[in-house]
């Protein structure tokens, strides 16, 4: 059995800024993160700090202006990422300790290539017309990155695709949960809805029958991915089931609130947290 080396204290200094991040930005998926084994923690924690690093070109506070420097930010982003694969050097915390990550675990870093399609479709005004067309953005924002992440945690091939399956689950709820600030954002990415749906900031029946539908697909999502949930390995399991647990709990909450998710805060809260800890262990 090889014997992989511990990172010297320059990448430590990275996959500790990544691991900030994630905590600081995405505290339960933090908290499912810190239920895996500690050996592929910093890994997934490099993976979540580039992909938000992404994110946030198109979305943060601080993000360019315009459509068009968005997607040149976009750009640099991944020929910085693309450089340092190629052997060059790793100036930015977040390149560097992927790069390690993905030498480390054999992880097929191509596929953000995938996720960056996505990012550019984010770079300006979103209305997505199908649901064939949304399962191909969500292919690109959430099933790239768990194709990359069954390998680190130990799933067999056969169900790489499935983990996949089910990054587009957990990007279907946010998406649930995220309609109004999306909106703000002057984004619709739930096919159906049209801009009158949204505007006046009430629940509309077809705001209410859009997001039923939605649910109802996520929660089929989650359902074709658990067979590879099942053969992951024991160690990963509970981290994995802990996030399941936590975007169901996102549309039990949209379920309950009529697909009111305008007037309703949906997302999981501190109080959720024992019922989702309780609903892992079971």
């Amino acid at each position: 059995m090889d014997v992989i080396e511990k990172p010297t204290p320059p990448i430590s200094a990275a996959y500790e800024a990544c691991r900030r991040l994630q905590r600081r930005h995405d505290p339960t998926y933090y908290l499912a993160t810190r239920r895996l084994p500690a050996d592929v923690q910093p890994a997934t924690h490099a993976l979540y700090g580039w992909v938000r690093t992404a994110d946030q070109i198109v979305d943060g506070p601080d993000r360019p202006p315009t459509p068009a420097a968005r997607r040149a930010a976009l750009d640099a982003w991944e020929a910085e990422l693309r450089d340092a694969l190629a052997g060059g050097a790793c100036p930015n915390p977040m390149v560097g300790a992927l790069v390690d990550a993905g030498e480390r675990h054999d992880l097929p870093l191509g596929e953000l290539g995938t996720y960056m399609r996505s990012m550019r479709v984010d770079c300006g005004p979103v209305r997505i017309d199908s649901w064939e067309e949304l399962a191909t953005y969500m292919d690109g924002s959430a099933g790239s990155v768990g194709r990359i992440m069954a390998p680190l945690l130990g799933v067999p091939e056969r169900y790489h695709a499935d983990f996949g399956t089910l990054g587009q689950a957990f990007q279907l709820a946010n998406f649930v949960r995220d309609v109004r600030e999306d909106w703000a954002m002057d984004r619709i990415y739930l096919p159906g809805l049209a801009d009158g749906d949204l505007g006046n900031g009430r629940a509309t029946p077809a705001l209410r029958a859009v997001v039923a539908q939605q649910i109802a697909r996520a929660r089929a999502l989650f359902a074709a991915a658990e067979p590879a949930i099942a053969a992951a390995p024991e160690s990963v399991r509970s981290g994995i089931r802990l996030a399941c647990a936590a975007y169901g709990r996102i549309l039990d909450r949209a379920d309950a609130a009529g697909g009111d998710v305008l007037g309703r805060r949906v997302g999981v809260r501190l109080v959720d947290l024992p019922g989702i800890l309780a609903a892992v262990r079971r």
